[in-house]
């Protein structure tokens, strides 16, 4: 699999010659919302075997196989060259495709107004076959220890289906919002515990989930203890049912870091108690803050270099938005920024023929255009290259996986990108 960056002056039909293959196969591959009018900078997978590779200045046979993990005797023999040849900038190598490694993968769908759209279940429908877990979002605590269920649908089929597994997502959300006082009445009542855990085992039971994922957020430090006791029950509960457990944690970079997301959240104790936790890496860049990337790399290797500090790398699960946003400047607190899908992004690049660009310390492309009211705005968003650096920071580190927030917006070349990388672990 090959990641193609398009130039200035390239073409479709150009950039399949490049490859050897043909204009209708990168197209669909990729999902194309523009064939016929390709934006500079726009990153696009190339479905081939392997990859090529451009030799550039400062390059030997050696440097280039190291950077792809391959022995430099078999990348000459492979090209047909002599291991001690000389290379000439501009030669064109092939790279074969090289061992991939497992790893899991789960995907947050969230239904909408009571309902799922039709188009939110085909999204589930696409990604099932690349995802260990599925997760509905989520079964809300209500204060009396019953469960408020999102509506289904066909999810639990479409999972059944691919091999994948539910997971249910049981959170502290209270009309539409974090509750810090629910959090409370739950966490400071053994009874209450019970209550919703017999209710949290029976619902898993009927409607056939297989891990439970505790995503409790905004609970005040005084809580914190209080939130490891009632994991520590819960998973005694939920292990002898026979079902996993799993918890969602704010981005830290230290066990001292101060702010309500982030103090009752105890990396050490989740660590220990669950089977995997989920990181949310993503938000840095929010609908409500200034322009920025929405996970960028470096920030995301901090907090799960201070997570590994705490768990093993085996119980990681790095988060990953699928979504950027479009930000109106001058940015104005209080306004917010429109979320936008990888292919959203390339259109509005394409219908204001503005290039995109790429931070290589962010890992991550952007673009800035004017709008027809004379506003300009920025855009930061996800793609194929952005993606690729996260899976090889996995990979890196030694991570169990990744975890996506959220299906219903498109981005084929992630899951390429997914299926070329990693075995995906079906349970």
């Amino acid at each position: 699999m090959q990641i193609h960056v398009v130039q200035t002056g390239q073409s479709l039909f150009d950039i399949a010659r490049i490859y050897n293959t043909t204009v209708g196969a990168i197209s669909g591959a990729n999902e194309l919302p523009n064939p016929n009018n390709l934006v500079v900078g726009q990153a696009m997978v190339i479905p081939i075997v392997g990859s090529f590779y451009w030799v550039q200045s400062g390059d030997s046979l050696y440097s280039i196989a190291r950077k792809f993990g391959i022995n430099y005797q078999t990348l000459a023999r492979v090209n047909g060259i002599q291991p001690t040849r000389p290379l000439t900038v501009g030669f064109k190598l092939y790279i074969p495709p090289q061992p991939k490694r497992s790893a899991e993968t789960n995907a947050y769908v969230e239904p909408t107004g009571g309902r799922v759209a039709p188009e939110l279940e085909q999204s589930a429908r696409t990604a099932a076959p690349h995802l260990t877990y599925l997760a509905p979002f989520s079964f809300q605590i209500q204060r009396d220890g019953t469960l408020k269920e999102p509506p289904l649908n066909n999810f639990r089929t479409i999972a059944s289906n691919s091999g994948a597994i539910l997971l249910m997502a049981v959170t502290n959300l209270e009309n539409g919002q974090f509750s810090t006082e629910l959090g409370r009445i739950i966490l400071t009542n053994p009874q209450l515990q019970d209550t919703l855990l017999n209710n949290i085992i029976a619902t898993a039971k009927r409607l056939n989930f297989k891990d439970i994922h505790f995503d409790m957020e905004h609970l005040p430090r005084e809580l914190r203890e209080n939130y490891n006791a009632f994991l520590r029950k819960a998973k005694a509960r939920l292990s002898a049912q026979g079902f996993l457990m799993s918890t969602a944690l704010a981005p830290k970079t230290s066990a001292t870091q101060a702010g309500e997301w982030y103090e009752a959240h105890d990396y050490r104790a989740h660590g220990q108690i669950s089977d995997f936790v989920v990181i949310m890496t993503y938000e840095w860049g929010y609908s409500g803050g200034p322009a920025m990337p929405v996970s960028p790399l470096p920030q995301v290797r901090q907090v799960i270099e201070y997570a590994l500090t705490e768990m093993p790398a085996s119980k990681i699960m790095m988060g990953q938005n699928l979504y950027g946003y479009d930000w109106t400047l001058p940015f104005v607190p209080g306004s917010t920024a429109r979320a936008v899908s990888p292919q959203q992004a390339i259109m509005l690049a394409a219908d204001n023929n503005v290039p995109i660009s790429y931070d290589t310390r962010a890992q991550a492309p952007h673009f800035d255009y004017t709008a027809s009211n004379g506003k300009r705005h920025t855009v930061w968003f996800e793609d194929a290259r952005s993606i690729q650096a996260k899976f090889n920071l996995i990979k890196e580190l030694g991570l169990r996986g990744i975890s996506y927030w959220k299906l219903g917006i498109s981005f084929p070349q992630n899951w390429l990108l997914i299926e070329d990388n990693f075995n995906v672990v079906k349970r």
